[in-house]
């Protein structure tokens, strides 16, 4: 199912058909009509994403995911060591966020994502990564059974792996051992990383310089907006930056690039991180990437000087937000991560043919 990749210079070809089998404009096709919608790639994994697309979602029609395929736990990680598969759980997560608010929508996004409950092997195994592998072994294609999950469950845009290996995520950890609080060891796992107790130095991942999967490079270089985020910082976010071809893509496209960052660190991976600290590691593992704004809950920057300076290396302006669930969670709402997102959209950079 891994098919060769080929380099970016010759990536700027006609794409795969879009979700009702007409074919998705390229930058050197005909111009886009005046009203048309902007083009939007949303990069990341894992609920973060979730959360992204389920906003997103309901202010384009032209959306992509690109989705990180390194997780190597619960049911995504046994179909993985059985069959030697992409891990489906974050592919299946993002199809269930772009299925629609009607029956129909609402209906296939809880099939998709019930789990079976029994004393055998079907236990906690979710009904949608079944049917995502199953129709990997049929056609043999990752694409294009991706698009025919999401054709059969109306989804409001594509999803697509970032690469067409497994992955595995490996972290260099300070204190992953308690006992060795000073000691720094490689820890290997996306779930383990998301986990450990110790302070996450850097990643990277397994086999190195892994081919990235062509029709994800093309959304890039072809979208209007690029958004990154949010999501587990190392093991969601930061995987898309180490696939050479994909991170080349982010820094040459046209697009505008906005990251989304997280309502709050995350207990174990980004324990204790400011909403600065997390730009700095970002920077630190693709230090070419430009962006051009940083979209943050009002009420989770203590310190907007300092996240200012951040965003300012990246080239970016700072954009606060009310994006939170009123319920005092850190989840995003959907409603209002979209209104922050809508006027991103037509408030920076140029005025976009959409509008």
């Amino acid at each position: 199912m891994t098919r060769r990749t080929p380099r970016l210079s010759r990536l700027r070809r006609a794409v795969p058909e879009g979700r009702a089998g007409r074919p998705v404009e390229t930058r050197g096709a005909r111009p886009r009509r005046r009203g048309a919608q902007p083009k939007v790639v949303a990069l990341g994994g894992g609920m973060g994403l979730s959360a992204s697309l389920a906003a997103l979602r309901r202010i384009t029609g032209d959306l992509t995911a690109v989705v990180t395929v390194a997780d190597d736990g619960g049911s995504s990680g046994r179909l993985r060591d059985e069959l030697g598969v992409l891990p489906p759980g974050d592919l299946r997560k993002a199809l269930a966020a772009l299925c629609g608010d009607d029956e129909w929508g609402q209906t296939w996004a809880r099939v998709i994502q019930h789990r079976f409950q029994s004393q055998g092997d079907l236990h906690d195994h979710a009904v949608g990564n079944l049917l995502i592998v199953a129709l990997w072994e049929q056609l043999g294609d990752h694409v294009a059974a991706l698009d025919l999950v999401g054709r059969l469950l109306g989804a409001h845009g594509r999803v697509l792996p970032m690469s067409a290996v497994p992955l595995e995520l490996q972290a260099l950890v300070k204190g992953h051992d308690p006992q060795h609080p000073d000691e720094v060891e490689t820890v290997r796992g996306q779930a383990t990383v998301a986990l450990t107790p110790g302070e996450v130095q850097s990643v990277h991942l397994v086999p190195n310089d892994p081919p990235a999967v062509p029709e994800a490079v093309e959304a890039v270089l072809d979208a209007d907006w690029v958004v990154l985020g949010p999501g587990s910082w190392f093991s969601s976010v930061i995987p898309h930056l180490l696939v050479p071809e994909l991170r080349d893509a982010l820094i040459e496209t046209k697009a505008r690039r906005v990251l989304s960052l997280n309502l709050a660190p995350q207990p174990g991976e980004t324990e204790g991180f400011s909403p600065q600290r997390h730009l700095e590691v970002l920077g630190r593992h693709a230090p070419k990437l430009a962006l051009d704004v940083v979209l943050a809950d009002e009420a989770a920057v203590p310190d907007r000087e300092s996240l200012t300076d951040a965003a300012k290396r990246f080239g970016a302006a700072v954009e606060l937000a009310p994006v939170a669930r009123p319920d005092g969670s850190p989840r995003h709402d959907p409603e209002l991560l979209a209104a922050a997102y809508d006027r991103i959209f037509r408030m920076h950079g140029r005025i976009g043919p959409w509008r």
